[in-house]
């Protein structure tokens, strides 16, 4: 079984450690973990590793947030990926700091990496991992938010919520999306 995990962020030192960039964040740990380095491919950063059996495919967009679904749909073509193996790890305003939930499908939910995806590879039926980033942030200034680095109260608990959203994607591919829905979302 070969699964394809899109961590979605912007390429560029400006945006690294970045709320958007929470999905390059969580697969950079989870390639360091498994001891693989990520190459710079077409489309996107690119590296696989194996668990329990699983082949996963990692690939970090290098098409800015806005144009990811352009990657997704070439690597899923090119590694002949059915879309219910693919999970996208997205930053949610939606969802409080400190909350990850895994959800089957979905909507955009008006984020920009996400309506991409769904325009080019055709719906909404891809499972996502929402990282709760909060909405901490005056009217107007949600771009500003998400593209700025997490708050001196939020970098502590970061490492281990990337190693529970680790946890949770290592689930997704050897339980299912409703299996790990109903073991990590709270």
């Amino acid at each position: 079984m070969k699964y394809l995990i899109v961590g979605l962020g912007n390429i560029g030192s400006e945006y690294a450690d970045t709320r958007h960039n929470i999905g390059f964040m969580i697969l950079d740990e989870m390639a360091k973990k498994a001891g693989v380095r990520f190459s710079n491919l077409k489309l996107a950063y690119y590296t696989e590793l194996n668990h329990k059996g699983k082949k996963l495919h990692l690939i970090k967009p290098t098409t800015y947030m806005n144009l990811s679904g352009k990657a997704v749909n070439f690597w899923m073509q090119e590694l002949k990926i059915p879309i219910e193996n693919v999970l996208v790890l997205v930053d949610d305003l939606a969802i409080p700091f400190g909350a990850i939930r895994i959800k089957p499908k979905g909507s955009s939910a008006g984020h920009n990496g996400l309506k991409s995806i769904e325009g080019t590879v055709g719906g909404q039926n891809y499972s996502r991992l929402r990282f709760g980033i909060g909405d901490n942030y005056p009217k107007g200034r949600q771009v500003d938010y998400v593209l700025s680095g997490f708050d001196d109260d939020e970098v502590p608990e970061l490492p281990a919520l990337i190693v529970r959203s680790i946890e949770m994607i290592e689930s997704f591919v050897t339980a299912g999306a409703e299996l790990t829905m109903t073991r990590y979302n709270k």
